[in-house]
């Protein structure tokens, strides 16, 4: 398991609210446009990364990571495996304090990377379905 209950914990609780969602875009029909919105009902703001810079649920977008003006404290990853490590990189390079992979988005070198750098990480697992189970 790539991601203790311990830490899906500190990430859910204690990371921090400003979430970006890499791979979030207008598309009612992708899992990311409705764990983005269980994500908000929670109380975290997100905020979109996608190429195409959208609007989504209220939240200005950003074409990449580095092009967000504030700091970021969880990058959520909805990007397939082969793209994931690149996004992982670059969220330390931001300066976030944890990186989530969504369920089916495995690269454990990118796991190892990302943990060896100080951030906490999880792999293959879906916010949006541990975060009701908090409480």
């Amino acid at each position: 398991m790539h991601g203790t209950p311990e830490t899906i914990l500190q990430i859910l609780t204690r990371s921090g609210d400003t979430w970006a969602v890499v791979g979030l875009s207008s598309n009612e029909r992708r899992a990311a446009y409705g764990v983005a919105a269980v994500l908000q009902r929670y109380g975290k703001r997100i905020v979109p990364v996608h190429p195409k810079a959208e609007t989504v649920h209220g939240e200005k977008g950003y074409a990449t990571l580095a092009d967000i003006p504030f700091p970021v404290d969880v990058v959520d990853v909805f990007v397939n495996s082969e793209l994931a490590g690149g996004v992982a990189d670059e969220a330390v390079a931001i300066g976030a304090k944890a990186v989530w992979f969504q369920l089916d988005v495995i690269d454990e070198a990118a796991y190892a990377r990302t943990r060896e750098a100080g951030l906490d990480m999880v792999m293959d697992r879906c916010p949006a379905i541990e975060i009701p189970l908090l409480g």
